[in-house]
């Protein structure tokens, strides 16, 4: 069936149709509901579908997008940035043209709203204006930029206002200053409410996105700015776990800026990538803030700064959310149709969602989400930011890399981090299937001496009475960060063998009564580390660190002896850890003082 709808005010109410034809002059007005139309719609010149109070239009096409028209959908979406700072953004629109298929979009289509369907066209600032305004709506074009299948800073392409941007690529956009107090449909919310709520909005206008969408991707996890193409919510594990988007890592990068760092300079910015892991097409997934990095002229990695803390639910992406995604191989991942969902921006997922595949009604549909067992682990460093990771309990997860799963880690340069450490990678999300007795590396990194603090913040659908420890390799000290904390300082270094998560403090083989017999001590008279070995344990190893984790004395393939003898003649006095190492791998640790002073 194709509806035709003709020269006058029309208001919505019926969710479904096989087509739409919406006649020349004709407006149609669709409030608090989805507009489903299984095939194509066509907008005759001069008429106008607006979506308003967080009504979505789903479509059904299969294939390419057939939409036509001069006239235009008109979708309200507001951005979360000042003038200073970037949104991450995805057009829902392309220019309107007769050509049948999507169509290119530029910040000319943006629009302030005055009432809910008249518009003034933001004014496109010059290229030496950086600063957008709110009241009159004033674009610096400056800031706009595309990202494709990049591996360094220097491949953001500047767009400006030229309608260049395919659908699927993502752009960069700052936001405005000042308020502007219109509400353009009597709901209380205003088009900007001003410093420091600053929330743009935007009318998008133009022919609505739809069908498959095609973005192009490149091995080596190469960065791709893309997002949620479509007039109507996404299901991001959706499109991130289709079968036929192996071409990407799976995993979804979100840009957060620090909003109190008021300037255009590079190196004043402060802000990081977001990481959400889908996990399985039905989780709600799992999401670890950002850590707010200040960045050089160049666009290299300057200090670190404080992570933003932000707890946000990636499952859904409204719509005109961009986002960041790696390439596993050359290629092309696809939006579909069938990853559109009429999901409100701001609903907590357990409540309902409307899924656009072979549905032509509007009721709400009730989702059985699963959510993922995993806790969340912050690692303070120097006291000046925090690096959080997630570890994630799920029996789809192998001890490799699992795409869609463990998340790559794209901080890679900062001079102090901590992640994990998988496959010579480090990641800041990863799935494990849960043993009591498995450990899980970690990778630590340092330029100078640093101090790290490591403590669970947040447990979810987790046992809660499992206890957590970090494993440090140094001392075989176990240390509970569920209920307390663990600081250490490390020298300067790359770390990825000495701390692990556990999950029990018993260590299995060498008996209590064995461990206590053997002995460390040391002779500051004669300058002599000594051990005791009555049981005749078989070693292969024995390495001296001092407290921050350097290695000053290193032995390898130890004979079996009752009695071992070390030099500590050239040591500063100080607190050390003796380490000895079996046949079979276990580790034997005692701390020693040593101040070669003749004093014992």
């Amino acid at each position: 069936m194709k509806i035709k709808i003709f020269f006058f005010f029309t208001m919505i109410s019926l969710p479904g149709f096989a087509q739409i034809y919406i006649g020349a002059n004709t407006p149609v007005y669709v409030k608090n509901q989805v507009l489903y139309v299984t095939q194509d719609i066509n907008l005759a010149a001069n008429s106008n579908l607006y979506l308003r109070n967080n009504s979505q239009l789903v479509q059904g096409t299969t294939g390419t997008s057939t939409n036509t028209g001069t006239g235009i959908v008109s979708v309200y979406q507001e951005g979360t940035s000042d003038n200073f700072e970037y949104n991450y953004w995805c057009s829902p629109v392309g220019s309107p043209t007769l050509t049948a298929g999507n169509t290119n979009f530029g910040i000319t289509l943006l629009n302030r709203p005055t009432t809910s369907t008249a518009v003034v066209p933001a004014t496109i600032l010059p290229m030496s204006n950086y600063n957008g305004t709110a009241n009159p709506l004033a674009i610096a074009p400056y800031w706009i930029y595309k990202l494709t299948n990049a591996n360094n800073y220097s491949q953001w392409v500047q767009v400006a206002d030229a309608t260049t941007i395919a659908a699927g690529e993502g752009f960069t956009m700052k936001g405005t200053s000042g308020p502007d107090t219109t509400d353009p449909e009597s709901t209380g919310v205003v088009n900007n409410p001003g410093a420091p709520l600053t929330a743009q909005r935007y009318d998008f206008r133009g022919k609505p996105n739809d069908g498959n969408i095609a973005v192009t991707v490149g091995s080596g996890n190469a960065a791709t700015l893309t997002g949620n193409p479509y007039p109507s919510a996404i299901d991001l594990n959706a499109f991130l776990m289709d079968p036929t988007n192996s071409a990407c890592t799976r995993i979804a990068y979100f840009w957060e800026q620090d909003k109190s760092a008021n300037s255009h300079y590079l190196s004043a910015y402060k802000g990081g990538y977001g990481t959400y892991s889908p996990g399985t097409l039905g989780s709600n997934g799992v999401y670890v803030a950002a850590t707010f990095n200040s960045y050089n002229a160049d666009g290299s990695l300057n200090t670190t700064g404080t992570s933003s803390g932000l707890v946000i639910e990636r499952k859904y992406s409204p719509i005109g959310q961009g986002f960041l995604i790696n390439g596993a191989s050359n290629g092309t991942v696809t939006f579909k149709n069938t990853h559109r969902v009429f999901y409100k921006e701001g609903s907590p997922l357990s409540q309902f969602a409307k899924s656009s595949p072979n549905k032509t009604d509007a009721e709400n549909k009730e989702e059985d989400v699963t959510v993922i067992s995993h806790f969340k682990l912050n690692t303070i460093i120097n006291n000046e930011f925090t690096r959080q990771l997630a570890l994630a309990f799920m029996p789809e997860a192998t001890d490799g890399v699992d795409p869609g799963i463990d998340a790559l880690n794209m901080d890679q340069t900062l001079p102090n981090d901590a992640s994990f450490w998988m496959d010579n990678g480090n990641y800041v999300i990863q799935g494990v299937n849960f043993e009591l007795t498995k450990k899980i590396p970690l990778a630590v990194k340092a330029t100078t001496n640093t101090t790290l603090k490591f403590y669970i913040p947040e447990v979810i659908n987790f046992d809660p009475s499992q206890k957590i420890y970090i494993y440090d390799e140094l001392d075989a000290s176990y240390h509970d960060i569920k209920t307390g904390t663990y600081q250490v300082t490390i020298a300067p270094g790359v770390y990825t063998e000495r701390f692990k998560i556990a999950f029990t403090n018993v260590t299995l083989g060498l008996s209590d009564e064995v461990k206590t017999n053997f002995f460390v001590s040391q002779d500051n008279t004669n300058k002599i580390l000594s051990a005791s070995n009555p049981d005749n344990i078989v070693f292969k190893s024995f390495v001296l660190y001092d407290i921050l984790g350097r290695a000053v004395l290193t032995k390898n393939k130890l004979e079996v002896e009752q009695n071992y003898n070390f030099s500590t003649s050239g040591l500063s006095a100080g607190i050390y850890i003796a380490t000895f190492v079996t046949a079979d791998n276990e580790k034997i640790a005692q701390k020693v003082v040593i101040s070669n002073s003749g004093k014992q």
